[in-house]
């Protein structure tokens, strides 16, 4: 479990309900919602794509070219359809599912009694993390850990291949082949300008300078980038677990990452020739008002900033909240003492059941990927 960057285990069947009901809220407020696994199959057209895509995804979950491991997971992967083929690398193979006459356990795994031959990828429903859509283009991610780092490849063929995305003109601020990792949940889009990144356990400051500089660099009309270093642990993994925008001008906040002078260390990033201008500033809520051009915001606590309520809650992703319209948000019913400090604040608030989806450490927003918003200028 740790491995897999679980503290716990989720029972499926109702974590499946939870998340169709998430889908469906979605839905049911003018959503389009896309599944990860039909545009990864809709991605692979044609076999030597298939191939492809196969001998990739192999070769990064550690075994080499050519071995026997190697094609007998090509042979019982490609004789399967598209989806079922996908489905079935996100879930694992097991050992006991292929014939192999002299199996390497090193190369599959040290284990004699691990069960597995391909790992499964059981953070995927966190779909923020691999990619992160920014303007007319996105970050496909390195990710920090060996348990995810195939995710982004998914996104990699979605955007190369799919009807709906190759050769539409979108731009990849920064590719996935890189040595310094970065995750979509710390990739916060503020506005049409203006983008915040943790610097945290999952985002390196090394990533959001590149990053920095293709945006700056490409024609992005991005021209102002915020990196936020928060607490580098499990509970904090990534900036939008603590802070998140839900309306023009108020954010969820989680306490803890504010010293007692409510302050947080922020480097501010402009262009400046090829490279950037940075400039160190420690108020996060005058950053946040000169960036956006705000005479005021409102940064809501989570828990309402109660010592015992707020780390609670914010273990059960309190503060990642999903905005689906200025002021609106998708949360989960467990954290209700922050749901309620919401409403009071004027936010309109979709409750959502969490009792096993919750397990995983991420909430509503680790969940969702948004590809295409309205222009919603105030």
């Amino acid at each position: 479990m740790p491995r897999l960057l679980f503290d716990d285990i989720p029972y499926l069947p109702i974590a499946q309900k939870e998340h169709d009901e998430f889908a469906q809220v979605l839905k049911t407020n003018g959503v389009e919602v896309l599944y990860l696994d039909d545009l990864v199959s809709e991605s692979i057209t044609t076999s030597e794509v298939k191939r492809e895509f196969l001998n990739r995804m192999i070769a990064e979950s550690g075994f080499k070219e050519e071995s026997e491991t190697a094609n007998t997971l090509f042979e019982y992967l490609n004789n399967m359809g598209n989806l079922e083929m996908v489905t079935h690398i996100m879930e694992g193979v097991r050992k006991d599912e292929v014939e192999l006459s002299s199996l390497d356990l090193k190369e599959a795994s040290g284990d004699k009694a691990y069960p597995f031959l391909m790992d499964p990828m059981p953070n995927l429903y966190f779909t923020r993390d691999p990619a992160a859509a920014i303007g007319n283009g996105l970050s496909i991610n390195k990710m920090t850990y060996k348990a995810r780092q195939r995710e982004s490849l998914f996104m990699e063929y979605i955007i190369s291949n799919h009807p709906k995305f190759a050769n539409q003109g979108v731009q990849v601020w920064r590719n996935r082949n890189h040595f310094n990792h970065i995750e979509g949940g710390d990739e916060l889009v503020l506005n049409d300008h203006v983008l915040a990144i943790g610097i945290s356990q999952r985002t390196t400051a090394e990533a959001i300078e590149d990053i920095a500089k293709s945006l700056f660099t490409k024609n992005s009309g991005y021209d102002t980038v915020l990196a936020i270093k928060i607490p580098h642990n499990h509970a904090m993994m990534h900036l939008d677990t603590v802070f998140t925008m839900i309306n023009y001008d108020q954010f969820t906040v989680h306490p803890a990452i504010l010293n007692q002078n409510q302050q947080i260390d922020i480097w501010i990033m402009h262009p400046k020739g090829q490279g950037v201008s940075v400039k160190h500033e420690r108020n996060l809520k005058e950053v946040l008002k000169v960036a956006l051009k705000l005479d005021d915001l409102d940064l809501i606590p989570t828990g309402n900033g109660d010592p015992i309520v707020a780390p609670r809650e914010q273990w059960n992703d309190g503060s990642n909240t999903l905005a689906i319209a200025p002021g609106e948000v998708v949360t989960y019913d467990r954290n209700y003492v922050s749901n309620d400090i919401l409403r009071k604040h004027g936010l309109h608030v979709h409750e959502i059941q969490s009792s096993e989806l919750s397990r995983g450490r991420g909430g509503p927003r680790c969940m969702s990927m948004p590809i295409y918003r309205e222009d919603l200028k105030k």
